[in-house]
């Protein structure tokens, strides 16, 4: 992309931001990448090199070996309590105090975006903080994680198993349908480090786009949507989200950091 094609894309959107009444931003795996999260496959190193993920993520992996799946969820949860949030996460939750209405529609389970200050988030695939109990689907806020054993509800005595989606499993209905109702109504949708290839998330920027709102796509490299998005912007959402804040809003009081305060347009990566 020519810089002037991307400094056009920059422009539309953040004037389209600014303009805005309702926003929604669908968010993948790339922007928790920033903040050093690993991808679900970059987490096999170690005593996990050997594991196939999609052989531990799974209903059956839990039944047949619970221990081993929790203790890999262990693992996880606390490589994510390690990282912070980046600035596109921050950006995102200013956006969401900027217009009046927004909402984060995430397909990660790492609960950055809570932390960066977004309220009005819809996470499809769970929480990898929270566990719930594998009969009654009742959240766990605390549990006994001594022993050797897999921790098991203290209402029903069904072992606990992380709060998130498995391959196999459907996404919660409460979830789908939040996330289908906003992406009926916004009138820009920011489409965020995903790739655009699981479903049914990645059918939620035709869904958009089908009902009239204006779709941007922010990733490193094309992806399965770039083709239908109005407008794409290559380049780190760590830099790029925060720039379109400062560019539509250059008069708040509140603005969020950007390398070097700039408030141009990043240039293409």
């Amino acid at each position: 992309m020519r810089d002037t094609d991307y400094e056009s894309a920059f422009e539309q959107t953040a004037r389209a931001l600014a303009g805005a009444r309702c926003v929604a931003a669908l968010t993948g795996a790339g922007i928790s990448a920033e903040s050093g999260v690993p991808t679900f496959r970059d987490a096999q190193t170690g005593l996990w090199e050997k594991f196939d993920p999609l052989q531990l993520a799974t209903p059956r992996a839990f039944a047949e070996h619970p221990k081993l799946v929790w203790d890999w969820y262990t693992w996880r949860r606390e490589l994510v309590a390690g990282v912070k949030p980046n600035p596109a996460h921050y950006a995102l939750a200013e956006i969401e105090r900027a217009v009046p209405e927004c909402m984060v529609i995430t397909q990660n389970v790492d609960g950055l975006h809570r932390r960066a200050g977004s309220r009005k988030l819809i996470e499809l695939h769970g929480n990898i903080a929270r566990v719930k109990c594998s009969r009654e689907g009742t959240v766990v806020e605390r549990w006994d994680s001594a022993g050797d054993e897999v921790p098991r509800c203290a209402a029903c005595g069904a072992l606990l198993r992380p709060d998130v989606v498995w391959f196999e499993e459907m996404l919660a209905p409460e979830a789908i349908d939040a996330a289908e109702s906003m992406a009926r109504r916004c009138d820009l949708m920011l489409v965020i480090g995903t790739s655009g290839e699981v479903y049914p998330a990645a059918a939620l920027p035709s869904l958009a786009k089908a009902c009239g709102a204006l779709v941007v796509e922010i990733n490193l490299s094309a992806t399965t949507l770039s083709a239908s998005a109005d407008y794409c912007l290559r380049g780190p959402a760590g830099t790029i989200l925060p720039a379109l804040v400062n560019d539509a809003w250059p008069d708040a009081s509140s603005i969020v950091a950007t390398p070097r305060g700039r408030r141009s347009p990043p240039r293409p990566a």
